[in-house]
Formats: C-alpha cells, sequence, structure tokens
C-alpha cells in the first residue's frame, strides 16, 4: 500500500486530506508540525510528502531543505499544498527541489492526478 505523508497545521484541512487520501485508497498519515512530521518520514520513508509552507517552528522550505539532506529522502516525491500563492513563494519551493506546488484552495482531483503522476515517475526512477 502507498504511504503518503501530510504535514499540515491547520486541524481541518489536514483531516479533510487525509479522509480523501484513505478514500482514494492510500494509506495516509498526517502530522500538524513541520518536526514531526520529517521525524516520521525519517523513520518510515514515505512514498510521497504533502507539505504546508506556512506552519509554526518549522516552515515547508524548511522541512523540505532537511528532507532532501537524507539519501533515503532524496527521492521521495515532495508536494507543496500551501496559501502562498505569489511567484516568489512557489519559486522558491520549486528551487529547493518540490515536485509540484498547489496553492489553497485546491482542487481533490487535480492533486490526485499530481500525485499518481508523481508516484509513477518515483516508481520509474528506482
Amino acid at each position: 500500500m502507498t504511504n503518503i505523508l501530510v504535514i499540515e497545521d491547520q486541524e481541518i484541512v489536514r483531516a479533510n486530506i487525509l479522509e480523501f487520501l484513505k478514500e482514494e485508497g492510500f494509506n495516509a498519515v498526517g502530522f500538524d508540525t513541520g518536526i514531526a512530521g520529517m521525524m516520521w518520514a525519517f523513520k518510515n520513508v514515505p512514498d510521497l510528502i504533502i507539505c504546508d509552507i506556512a506552519m509554526p517552528g518549522m516552515d515547508g522550505y524548511s522541512v523540505l531543505s532537511q528532507l532532501r539532506q537524507s539519501p533515503a529522502m532524496q527521492k521521495v516525491p515532495f508536494i507543496f499544498l500551501t496559501a502562498k500563492a505569489d511567484k516568489s513563494s512557489i519559486y522558491e519551493g520549486m528551487c529547493l527541489g518540490a515536485d509540484d506546488y498547489f496553492t489553497k484552495p485546491f482542487r481533490p482531483a487535480k492533486l490526485l492526478e499530481a500525485i499518481d503522476y508523481r508516484l509513477k515517475m518515483a516508481h520509474l526512477c528506482r
């Protein structure tokens, strides 16, 4: 089963994403802080990560930067899902190595398309 990590500080948003992913057949786990999500990722190496940017403590940019330093995490697809819609935020996220960047509010069908595509690409690159 495909394991997806969701790092989102807003409880209602996190719960909605997790429910949507589980309905689509994914094994999804969520955390409300970047640090907690990152620690789980290092121990469990998920198949894909969905992460907010603006969070208290460690922001999503820092989460991505830290994860990409680990050889085991370098090829794990990483999708930002955030309210930060300005071009400089998108540019920064992509320069850090994000695979996709979605802004809130988002369309679940489009997020699912990106997840499917990133998982297929990751499988081909192994």
